[in-house]
């Protein structure tokens, strides 16, 4: 459950982030002043989930680890409101830039060498 609740709250950490960053792409004529209050709205709560998962997570992973598996979250929860949300098309050089972001998370974890 130590290991589980930090990624648990990151994801959902994420998911508000993404929505924060990106959600308003699909309301281009929306005033940006509205736009900037309602993304720190929405930003509040991916902090008050954030910073208790690396909290949390501390006691369990180093730091690198945990920005580590925050990163690959991130990506994953990018990659799925890109084409979810936004509906545009995750093509092979994401998915190569992401296998090869993937691939650093795991020399971070299998180290040390």
């Amino acid at each position: 459950m130590q290991k589980l609740l930090p990624i648990a709250l990151l994801v959902a950490s994420n998911v508000f982030m993404t929505m924060a960053w990106y959600g308003h792409l699909k309301f281009p004529h929306a005033p940006i002043v509205k736009v900037i209050v309602i993304s720190w709205a929405i930003a509040l709560v991916e902090y008050c989930l954030a910073v208790p998962a690396n909290r949390i997570g501390h006691g369990v992973y180093s730091a690198a680890e945990l920005k580590t598996i925050q990163e690959v979250i991130t990506l994953t929860v990018f990659a799925a409101f890109s084409v979810f949300y936004l509906k545009e098309a995750l093509t092979l050089n994401h998915l190569l830039g992401f296998g090869c972001i993937a691939l650093g998370a795991f020399f971070i974890f299998k180290g040390p060498f």
